[in-house]
């Protein structure tokens, strides 16, 4: 069956499937609608967890072994299947299906994967999920939706927010829902229930400036240099230091550089993410980021954050700002000279 995501929780109450398949590409709402099952699963007795991240030259037989073995103490488990690309190919898939067969009273599989496309939602595998269990598509909010999603969610923690605040924490957020569901803790935590008013929207987010740093790299990763260098000019105008910007882009690069570093020795992509610390809901960024850039052009944008470094700290005759900028071009893929 399917299952509207907004729909899961009230349908996890009523029975716990055998399996569930949840696609998307909203981190946020893809990430709840994961814990939904897995709370529901730990209260029917699923003590147990198995993660597997099938990536490049992702060993399907121990996928298959995993589901095959029996538990020497009979305990109820949860097999975790992570699909990055969303495609399985002919081997995944005919293990998952083989799989989905053992699903039962005792193993639920619950698998995740980006929003799939209409081949991969009419392969065998996926149709056994919707025909054994439950297919949940997880849909983006749109800027449209976003005002009602934000007044819902506060509303949902105690907040009673005005209209001009929902607003003031839509433009902040630019339709990122991690983002939005920061805002609103902080205001929970700052304000408690009760009112919301512009002016408590704007106190809570006055300290905000990391944040707004984080926004900065996250635009460059995703190869938009227009909206890197606004909001650049914008962190530059709330008075925020240029070493912390200089922190971050360094921090960044070293990561892409590690990233780099472990493909070329021939390690695959997502082994590579993982083992540099990349967050899940980061990955399509740096994945994206990595497409467009040749081994050691990080190392090259890393003498570059090390002059600014040294800039921001009045150690090097140069405008660290400018710097900064010609970092955040050099992320979105346009070659930088270094002197």
């Amino acid at each position: 069956m399917k299952i509207p995501a907004n729909q899961l929780n009230a349908s996890l109450k009523k029975s716990l499937l055998p399996c569930y398949l949840v696609s998307g590409d909203e981190p946020l709402l893809v990430q709840e609608a994961l814990d939904a099952v897995r709370l529901q699963a730990r209260q029917s007795g699923f003590d147990s967890r198995e993660l597997h991240i099938a990536g490049s030259g992702f060993d399907w037989q121990e996928l298959a072994a995993a589901g095959s073995n029996l538990s020497l103490f009979a305990e109820k488990r949860i097999l975790e299947l992570r699909l990055p690309s969303g495609k399985p190919g002919k081997a995944g898939g005919s293990t998952i299906v083989e799989l989905l067969q053992q699903a039962g009273d005792d193993l639920l599989v619950l698998i995740s994967a980006p929003k799939l496309d209409k081949s991969s939602m009419a392969s065998v595998w996926a149709k056994a999920v919707a025909t054994r269990g439950a297919l949940v598509q997880v849909w983006p909010v749109g800027l449209r939706e976003l005002p009602a999603w934000i007044t819902a969610r506060m509303q949902s923690v105690g907040l009673q927010p005005e209209q001009d605040a929902v607003r003031m924490v839509v433009d902040r957020v630019e339709g990122n829902l991690l983002a939005a569901q920061q805002e609103i803790e902080k205001l929970r935590l700052i304000s408690g229930a009760g009112p919301v008013s512009v002016a408590d929207v704007d106190n809570a987010v006055a300290d905000s400036s990391r944040f707004d740093v984080y926004k900065l790299v996250d635009a460059a990763l995703a190869g938009d240099a227009a909206r890197a260098l606004r909001i650049l000019g914008s962190v530059r105008s709330d008075g925020t230091e240029v070493v912390i910007v200089m922190w971050a882009l360094a921090r960044e690069l070293r990561t892409l550089a590690k990233v780099a570093d472990s493909m070329q020795a021939g390690v695959d992509l997502s082994t590579a993410l993982r083992n540099a610390g990349v967050w899940r809901n980061r990955q399509g960024l740096v994945r994206a980021c990595m497409s467009r850039h040749q081994s050691g052009h990080f190392y090259q944008l890393l003498k570059l954050a090390k002059q600014g470094d040294a800039a921001a700290k009045g150690q090097l005759a140069a405008d660290p700002w400018q710097l900064a900028a010609e970092i955040l071009i050099g992320i979105t893929g346009v070659r930088v000279r270094v002197a």
